[in-house]
């Protein structure tokens, strides 16, 4: 039985559970009132939901610490299988060979019980009997996957059943328990609300989890990479020359001149900004205060529709149209000789504030319309103008959601990649010339991590390095932006 069907039936008891419970809550109530007796203490939908959460929550809490026990349960037993040559390599390489062998069991669960069963012991054998199902694996695999394929396939159904007959026992017994304890003065909207309040600190704990764990992914690589690279030389250098190394070569170390590739992330993101803030502010401003709501629910669609464009799209448009224009134009002005490459941080810096004009508008466009319509009257009503109101009441008492909506842009300026790729180029430099070639931190992540290269070789965990570094970049502005918020909270509070 797969995991999902489990969830589903473990959700469609507790439901069954919900309506009995909420039923039993009814006819109680009814019995009180028509006998005089002392009322429930809470409505009958909150026992339902009391009934609901003893039978679902715990079934499907079980599952998913089943589901984790059992498959790093399973991976030991996995790998303890693997031949001794295997188990005697390196970590990284001894995952990547447990990575293809979960790859095979994967690919067996296509194959029907009279195939698992003549199933041939010699991989090639295997991948071409997989290869007739649609299924594509590696062709370095080697016999020894199979049998450890086939363990890992049947150890994992044999699992997933034995969850799925617990998780429904138990959501079975919270029902009953639930039921049996539905009296008159049972609290049942308090145990509902802690319930609540448990799950909502349960989700802001994920949040933060998953905060550390992306924190500590980057440290470690980072810190290896480190061990190669100085800090100095990482931090300071103005020369970006990785010498990309092919997998189990020994490759020379390069050159990982941070520098050239901060400068042009902010200097692309600078650039995108400077076109963005303005034209989408000032969008904001003429829709929350001036338009009339037949313009505003035509105009505010259309503006958000520029959010919904993928940014391999935004790519294309710099590369064929804003690119070759902008070079054209330079040539014709020049006499000839054009001073704008098509690829440039101009390029790329115009056609990702087009892509940010809708994250600056609407965000802004609800936040001043947030502001309570008393300013506004307060201020009209001394005299002054609607002009005025919006630059001496309405923007001030916006200014710190304005800047966290800036911060947000500023951040998925930061981070894009697919538009600078195509309109700004791969090319490492430090120029303060907008209308050369420039290139982000992402881009070279990506470079970095694409290709047949040696994991433990400095040429990729310079990516992890970039990564942690574009972390910090984002927390600083966090915290700016926290203190230009709380500067005019206190100001306007």
């Amino acid at each position: 039985m797969s995991f999902f069907l489990v969830l589903v039936s473990v959700v469609a008891i507790g439901l069954v559970g919900f309506f009995l419970g909420r039923q039993r809550a009814v006819a109680l109530d009814r019995h009180s009132a028509r006998s005089g007796e002392e009322k429930m203490h809470s409505r009958p939908h909150y026992h339902g939901w009391w009934v609901f959460s003893v039978s679902a929550l715990p079934a499907i809490v079980f599952l998913a610490i089943w589901a984790i026990a059992s498959s790093v349960y399973i991976e030991h037993s996995a790998t303890s299988q693997l031949p001794d040559a295997v188990q005697s390599e390196n970590a990284n390489s001894r995952s990547l060979q447990l990575g293809m062998v979960r790859g095979l069991a994967k690919g067996l669960e296509r194959l029907t019980p009279a195939e698992l069963e003549n199933l041939p012991a010699n991989y090639t054998d295997v991948r071409q009997l997989l290869a007739r199902k649609g299924v594509a694996l590696a062709s370095e695999g080697q016999d020894y996957m199979v049998p450890v394929a086939l363990y890992i396939k049947r150890a994992t159904g044999v699992a997933r059943n034995i969850g799925a007959a617990i998780a429904l026992v138990i959501a079975v017994a919270g029902v009953i328990f639930g039921l049996s304890t539905i009296r008159r003065r049972m609290r049942a909207r308090n145990n509902v609300e802690c319930i609540m309040l448990w799950g909502l600190i349960a989700a802001s704990g994920v949040a933060i989890l998953t905060t550390i764990g992306i924190i500590f992914s980057l440290l470690f690589q980072t810190i290896s990479f480190f061990q190669t690279v100085s800090f100095a030389d990482f931090f300071f250098g103005t020369v970006w020359d990785p010498r990309f190394a092919a997998a189990g070569s020994a490759g020379a170390v390069g050159q990982f001149g941070l520098l050239p590739l901060l400068a042009g992330t902010l200097y692309i993101a600078f650039v995108a900004m400077l076109f963005a803030v303005p034209i989408g502010l000032f969008s904001a401003i003429y829709m929350a205060e001036y338009a009339s709501p037949k313009v505003r629910s035509v105009v505010k669609p259309v503006l958000e529709l520029l959010a919904g464009i993928p940014t391999i799209v935004y790519g294309f448009f710099a590369l064929v149209t804003v690119g070759p224009f902008l070079r054209d134009l330079s040539a014709a002005i020049a006499g000839g000789h054009s001073f704008i490459m098509a690829q440039s941080v101009l390029t790329a810096g115009l056609v990702m504030g087009v892509m940010l004009i809708p994250f600056v508008s609407s965000l802004s466009d609800d936040i001043i319309t947030a502001v309570p319509r008393s300013l506004r009257d307060g201020s009209l009503g001394l005299g002054a103008t609607t002009s005025e109101t919006i630059k001496r009441v309405v923007l001030p008492a916006a200014l710190p959601g304005i800047v966290g909506a800036l911060l947000m842009t500023a951040s998925r300026a930061i981070g894009e990649t697919m538009i600078v790729v195509l309109a700004a180029g791969v090319a490492a430099r430090l120029t303060i010339n907008p209308f050369e070639a420039m290139t982000t931190i992402t881009v070279k992540i990506v470079n970095q991590l694409t290709g047949d290269l040696e994991f433990n070789s400095p040429q990729t965990l310079v990516a992890f390095a970039l990564g942690i570094t574009l972390f910090v970049l984002t927390l600083i502005m966090n915290i700016f932006a926290l203190y230009i918020v709380r500067k005019y909270r206190e100001q306007y509070e």
